[in-house]
C-alpha cells in the first residue's frame, strides 16, 4: 500500500519502455519487483507475464500463469491523483477464459477484491454481488483518445444518470462486481493484462463481460499485444441495453 506518499506526485521522468510498450515509470517499477519478488517467495512455480519487464519464469516456471499489471492508473499515480491498483490473474491455459483467480488492490486504502473460478468475488473477504436490477445508474469509462473515442460511445454514457472516468480499468472491473458500477465501456481496445484479473471478478460477482459487439471474451489470447474493447455491465439485462445504445454509433 502507498500510505502517506498518496498525495505527493511521483516522479515523472520515465525510465524507458516497459514490455508492454508503455514508458516505464519509477512506480511501476518499484510495484512491479515486489510482486515478482512475492511470488519468488511463494516457491509457486509460474510463468509470469507482466506489462514491464514481459515474460519470465520464477522458481522453475510452469503451466499456471500470473498475467501481472503493476500500476492500472500510471498517469493518475505520478500526477498525484489518488486512484490506481495493481492487478493479478492466474491463468491455466492460453486465453482469458483460463482465468482461474484474480486479485486487484487498491494502492491508496489497501481494499482487496478477490475471485476465484467457481467460487465468487470478495471484497476484503466478503462476498459481492454486481447490480441486481437494470437501472442506469452509473457508466464509467476509460477514452484514450477522446476525440475519437467518445463519439463512438455517446449514446450510451448520456443515457445514464451519472458518469465517471477514473483511469484505471482494473478498479472500474472491480467496483462493476462491487456493485457501485453499473455499465464500464472502453472503446479503445484494451490489453489483456489490464482487464483479466477485473473480468474474472465481474464473472464471478453475476456481471457480464463482452466487447462492444456482444462477443464474450473467453477465447481472448493472453499475453503482451492482444488487445480488444470492452463492456461490461452488473447483469445482462442492464449489458442487452447497453449494447442497443451503442449500436447505432458502431454501424455508422
Amino acid at each position: 500500500m502507498i500510505g502517506p506518499t498518496r498525495l505527493r506526485p511521483f516522479e515523472s521522468e520515465a525510465l524507458g519502455k516497459g514490455a508492454g510498450g508503455d514508458k516505464t515509470f519509477p512506480i511501476d517499477k518499484t510495484a512491479e519487483d515486489t510482486i515478482v519478488d512475492y511470488l519468488y517467495k511463494s516457491g509457486m512455480p509460474l510463468t509470469v507475464i507482466s506489462e514491464e519487464i514481459g515474460y519470465r519464469d520464477i522458481n522453475g516456471g510452469g503451466d499456471l500463469k500470473a498475467l501481472i499489471d503493476p500500476i492500472d492508473g500510471s498517469k493518475n499515480a505520478i500526477n498525484g491523483i489518488p486512484l490506481y491498483c495493481s492487478s493479478i490473474a492466474f491463468v491455466e491455459g492460453q486465453h482469458i477464459g483460463d482465468v482461474v483467480a484474480s486479485l486487484v488492490v487498491n494502492l491508496l486504502t489497501g481494499d482487496c477484491f478477490v475471485a476465484q473460478k467457481g467460487k465468487g468475488a470478495f471484497f476484503n473477504e466478503i462476498p459481492i454481488h454486481c447490480q441486481s436490477d437494470d437501472g442506469l445508474y452509473l457508466v464509467a469509462y476509460e477514452a484514450q483518445n477522446p476525440r475519437l473515442d467518445l463519439a463512438n460511445i455517446l449514446p450510451l454514457i448520456t443515457s445514464f444518470r451519472r458518469t465517471r472516468c477514473l483511469g484505471a480499468t482494473a478498479l472500474d472491473l472491480a467496483y462493476i462486481a462491487y456493485g457501485s458500477i453499473s455499465v464500464f465501456v472502453t472503446p479503445a481496445p484494451s490489453r489483456t493484462f489490464d482487464f483479466a484479473g477485473g473480468w474474472l471478478l465481474v464473472k464471478e460477482a453475476g456481471g457480464v463481460v463482452t466487447d462492444l459487439y456482444g462477443n464474450g471474451l473467453e477465447e481472448v489470447r493472453i499475453g503482451l499485444d492482444n488487445k480488444v474493447p470492452i463492456l461490461a455491465s452488473g447483469n445482462e439485462r442492464l449489458h442487452q441495453r447497453s449494447l442497443q445504445l451503442l449500436k447505432p454509433s458502431l454501424l455508422s
